[in-house]
């Protein structure tokens, strides 16, 4: 499953692509990353600050040139404030999400919108019993009303915690965090105190700067956290589903609409759109519409509907150079502003929604759940009417699909399992972990990221873990590059795993009457759901009686990109795992921080860095990790 590093991309679809792209002279990506080249060494090293208008300033880190910025902050601190920053960034993104969801939520409550209802009135109790929030006698729409109370307070300063912090963790790992004061107080309040202390002249020591910065990170799970449940109860709880992945999902004869981004607030209403659209696209000369997903969006509309996922993260503009897609339709975050610009060269339609999140050369669409129909079906005509304009022109649609099965969230997990032991669900996972036919777990989350060809640190990665019997899950752009690979199809499973994990797939999926195994990797959702595997890792450390840093599991961000990566790696290293990251982290100007984060902060949490851009030697790396905490647990 490997190929030579030297690609722009693994993908064949990509590859195909980026050829056509050069050939229409439409600049990618790529071509904007080799024009960038050399980067500067002191960014990339953490070691340039631009935090105040005396600056920009850059310590040398070869002791030849200035040892301090202008006011007197070390190489330490500079690069401590700039990575707090980024774990802030990327827990401001991830707790909008949540943010917009608990609005949209409370929106239904009081009966302002009618395009949402609650999809799972199960998960809606159970959260809010984990809460605390009364069930006797009350309609769903009244305890959604205290439930999106209760998310919206947890964004604020308060006296208790936040509720998605100490209630979806084990009480070992609570008493672990509260005693290092890295409980968060409020998910807005730990972004604000971020940009605060990291403000000219405020705090200037670095070890106290990354604790600020681990207590951010917790409350980025929380923010996830709330987000994943949120999405639950309003659009259904995601069941493994059969659909397909890659550009080979465009059809010539069809209207095509990409959806983009990451908060199913836009997506869910469009699905149910399309679907009453039909007829209308038909009438358009078209064989019907055609949604395809892209990047995290993409990912929430495959494993509640089983719409394909066309492509992911770094290759989204490969999607508009086939020329098939008539409207990509964006809501926020991991959208390359470049997608208008080669949209204008293919004659796509690039649609904004969020007020937040607009591009100079698209178009705009407000969308709001007030009229989330009405925009909606808007949308859709925008799309109809592009379709009948590219009759005649020339498409180019790589021809290359692959099957994917998605959607394994834990209640997923969970009833598959049960299927085994009806009595004892987590059983077979546990005497199999023991028995080393799971010798243990590996997330794969995170972006891709142009610095790699694409998908060869996660394919490299994967592949080796596998081998050794390593039970993965994905999410995010890391999800889809595995699934581009092969690796979420079930008839890959003898190829892609050892003998024990072989057999443990396929006994789980032949007592689900699915005739074969599961997929080699489970997939598990978009970035937010990082929060699942958490949850996972609770119920496993919960029902052995142990902490999450004594599990083997391992987190991996082969391709890093987004602020956000930086945050849900920051968080599992709270949560105690050992994460790695396969792209260079902006810390190596300080030899303090760097062994903070790969060393010293294990005596604290459990968990650590592990940064290494070799995937061969990180796969050693994360098996050697899991090894240490079998061997702890006296799995050897």
């Amino acid at each position: 499953m490997s190929s030579a590093p030297s690609a722009k991309s693994l993908d064949p679809a990509v590859q195909q692509m980026i050829a056509q792209a050069e050939k229409q002279e439409i600049k990618t990506i790529w071509d904007r990353y080799q024009a960038m080249t050399p980067q500067c060494g002191f960014g990339d090293t953490g070691l340039c600050c631009r935090h105040c208008l005396q600056g920009p300033c850059r310590i040398d880190p070869f002791g030849e040139g200035p040892r301090q910025g202008i006011c007197g902050a070390t190489a330490d601190v500079m690069v401590a404030r700039g990575l707090d920053r980024a774990i802030a960034a990327g827990t401001a993104a991830h707790s909008g999400h949540a943010k917009h969801l608990a609005h949209n939520l409370k929106k239904y409550a009081e009966g302002k919108t009618e395009a949402y209802s609650i999809k799972s009135p199960e998960k809606l109790r159970t959260v809010a019993e984990r809460l605390g929030i009364s069930l006797d006698s009350r309609s769903d729409r009244e305890i959604a009303a205290d439930l999106a109370t209760a998310a919206l307070a947890d964004f604020h300063e308060k006296e208790t915690p936040v509720l998605w912090a100490t209630t979806i963790i084990n009480p070992e790992r609570a008493k672990v965090l509260s005693g290092l004061n890295l409980v968060p107080k409020g998910i807005d309040h730990e972004i604000s105190e971020i940009m605060h202390r990291t403000l000219y002249g405020v705090d200037a020591d670095p070890v106290n700067l990354l604790l600020g910065g681990l207590r951010c990170g917790v409350a980025d799970l929380a923010g996830c956290a709330m987000g994943t449940e949120l999405a639950d109860i309003l659009f259904g709880i995601p069941q493994p589903t059969v659909s397909s992945t890659n550009l080979g999902t465009l059809k010539s004869d069809a209207v095509n609409i990409a959806l983009h981004g990451h908060n199913p607030v836009l997506s869910e209403v469009l699905v149910a759109a399309a679907e009453s659209r039909q007829d209308d696209a038909r009438g358009a000369g078209a064989n019907g519409i055609n949604l395809v997903g892209v990047c995290c969006t993409g990912n929430e509309i495959m494993m509640r509907h089983g719409i394909p996922s066309c492509t992911h993260s770094v290759s989204q503009e490969m999607a508009l150079v086939t020329g098939a897609v008539d409207a990509m339709v964006v809501d926020y975050q991991c959208i390359m502003p470049s997608v208008a610009n080669v949209a204008e060269c293919v004659g796509t339609r690039v649609i904004t929604t969020m007020d937040i999140a607009k591009i100079s050369g698209a178009e705009h669409v407000d969308f709001t759940e007030e009229a989330a129909g009405e925009k909606a079906s808007e949308i859709i005509d925008m799309a109809i009417e592009q379709f009948k304009r590219r009759q005649g022109r020339k498409l180019v649609i790589p021809q290359v699909t692959t099957p994917v099965v998605a959607g394994f969230s834990v209640e997923a997990i969970v009833a598959a399992l049960t299927t085994i032991n009806p009595s004892d669900p987590f059983l077979p996972l546990v005497d199999n972990i023991k028995n080393g036919n799971i010798r243990g777990v590996c997330l794969f989350a995170g972006c891709n990221n142009v610095k790699v060809p694409q998908d060869h640190n996660f394919v490299e990665i994967a592949s080796k873990l596998l081998k050794e019997n390593v039970l993965v899950v994905a999410t995010g752009c890391g999800a889809g590059a595995l699934m581009r690979h092969g690796f979420m199809d079930p008839a890959q499973v003898k190829e892609l795993c050892g003998e024990g994990l072989a057999a443990v797939l396929t006994a789980i999926g032949e007592a689900n009457g699915l005739g074969g195994p599961l997929p080699p990797v489970l997939h598990m959702g978009s970035c937010v759901d990082n929060s699942r595997a958490v949850s996972l890792t609770v119920a496993l450390a919960q029902y052995l009686g142990v902490d999450t840093s004594q599990l083997p599991v391992v987190a991996s961000a082969a391709e890093a990109v987004s602020e956000k990566a930086v945050s849900i790696g920051t968080y599992a290293v709270a949560a105690g795992l050992p994460t790695h990251v396969g792209v260079m982290l902006p810390v190596l100007g300080s030899e303090l921080v760097t062994t903070i984060l790969t060393d010293k902060v294990r005596d604290l949490t459990g968990g650590y860095f592990i940064v290494d851009v070799d995937p061969a030697s990180s796969a050693q790396k994360l098996l050697a990790a899991i090894d240490e905490r079998r061997h702890g647990l006296g799995l050897d």
